[in-house]
């Protein structure tokens, strides 16, 4: 009896431990997805910096060339 009592109570600290793991498994899942949404929308506003910017060197450029280059007429 007091064998079959003792197994009950070390199943039953076997399924708490099993979930408890399981709720901080899922806990820092979602910490970790909700990261990466970060870091992704980070790099794409970064990507879109860096285009704008290249688009103003380009443009820069082109007027320097005009400004440097006498008409040809």
């Amino acid at each position: 009896m007091l064998r079959s009592e003792m197994q009950h109570m070390h199943d039953e600290h076997i399924e708490r431990m099993s979930d408890s793991e399981t709720r901080l498994l899922e806990a820092f899942y979602g910490f970790a997805k909700t990261n990466q949404a970060r870091l992704s929308a980070n790099e794409q506003e970064s990507a879109a910096v860096k285009e704008r910017l290249a688009i103003i060197e380009s443009r820069l450029t082109e007027v320097e060339r005009r400004l440097n280059m006498p008409p040809a007429a």
